[in-house]
């Protein structure tokens, strides 16, 4: 690397956040480990792609930082493992032997970003945090659909068929019609609904149909 000023801890990078590094260059896996850690990251280190294999995924936000050159498998093919594992950590290529393709196959795999050593360390830093955000985004994302299942599995059986009338846009009397029901029994089932989701608006329930993939029900 170049350019190995120390830069200041950045706020927006929580000290939890991990790093993991494999390279078989031990020199270049102690030098990034210095790194991330001068910003108060945590990392963990490895020289081989079957070596993380064995770890467990922390809950907390965190990427990898892969070299595209590897003992056993190559960077590129363990990064379609992860994928066809359902690990989605976002990855950071690096490589003294990078070329245009090999590079556009990783960023089309999903890579947040493809370096090429000697490479600056806030080039590294400036990657790092941005895989960082995107994992943390995921997470939330994660976290929020969790909680609404939590609420959908409070719902009724009724309930349910009732909320998806609703965010297709049906009226209580169309929803009684469907339903063989009394409006006044939808509009009872409508506001228990509304309040075990925790939904201020039609508006509001729509968007948490959408992310938990509520569809109306079949005819």
């Amino acid at each position: 690397m170049t350019g190995s000023s120390k830069s200041q801890r950045d706020p927006a990078i929580a000290p939890e956040r991990v790093v993991f590094i494999i390279d078989d260059d031990v020199a270049m896996r102690e030098t990034l480990g210095s790194l991330f850690r001068s910003v108060g990251l945590r990392v963990e280190l490895f020289g081989s792609a079957r070596e993380f294999a064995q770890i467990k995924m922390p809950a907390a936000a965190s990427c990898l930082v892969l070299d595209i050159r590897l003992p056993g498998v190559s960077g590129l093919d363990f990064q379609a493992e992860l994928a066809a594992a359902g690990i989605r950590v976002p990855i950071i290529f690096m490589t003294g032997h990078g070329d245009i393709p090999m590079s556009v196959q990783a960023m089309k795999a999903g890579a947040v970003d493809f370096l090429t050593k000697p490479f600056r360390d806030q080039e590294m830093l400036d990657a790092v945090v941005r895989a960082l955000e995107r994992d943390q985004k995921r997470l939330d994302s994660e976290k929020v659909v969790t909680e609404l299942r939590v609420r959908l599995d409070s719902l009724t059986s009724r309930e349910r068929e009732v909320i998806a009338f609703v965010v297709d846009g049906l009226l209580n009397k169309q929803i009684a019609a469907k339903l063989g029901v009394s409006e006044i029994t939808v509009k009872v089932h409508r506001v228990n609904m509304m309040r075990k989701m925790k939904a201020r608006s039609v508006i509001e329930l729509v968007g948490m149909a959408d992310l938990l993939g509520i569809r109306r029900p079949k005819g």
